[in-house]
């Protein structure tokens, strides 16, 4: 798309996202597991069209990056396979020195 859009989401506990009904241990310390919403509705799965890879997951009341959009599953109508997103905060050190 042409327009910058955004979506709601909440982060998932790492254990749950892992468990053997979700990703089934694949979801490591690096990772963001998370959940679209729906303005003004309970949590939805919403997850991110394919082409999303590489987008931020930002988040927090001054807004930063604490993620970019790795992957979801290949059937966008799976409740179990939530997108995942790969954590900036564990690359910090690398992505400030390699910035430089």
């Amino acid at each position: 798309s042409p327009t910058l859009q955004e979506l709601e989401v909440t982060v998932m506990d790492s254990r749950m996202c892992n468990n053997s009904r979700f990703w089934h241990g694949s979801i490591t310390s690096t990772m963001i597991c998370f959940q679209g919403q729906h303005r003004g509705s309970a949590p939805a799965k919403c997850p991110p069209p394919q082409g999303d890879s590489g987008s931020p997951l930002v988040c927090g009341k001054r807004p930063a990056v604490a993620g970019v959009m790795s992957y979801s599953s290949h059937d966008a109508t799976d409740p179990f396979k939530p997108p995942v997103a790969t954590s900036t905060v564990k690359y910090k050190k690398w992505i400030q020195k390699t910035l430089r």
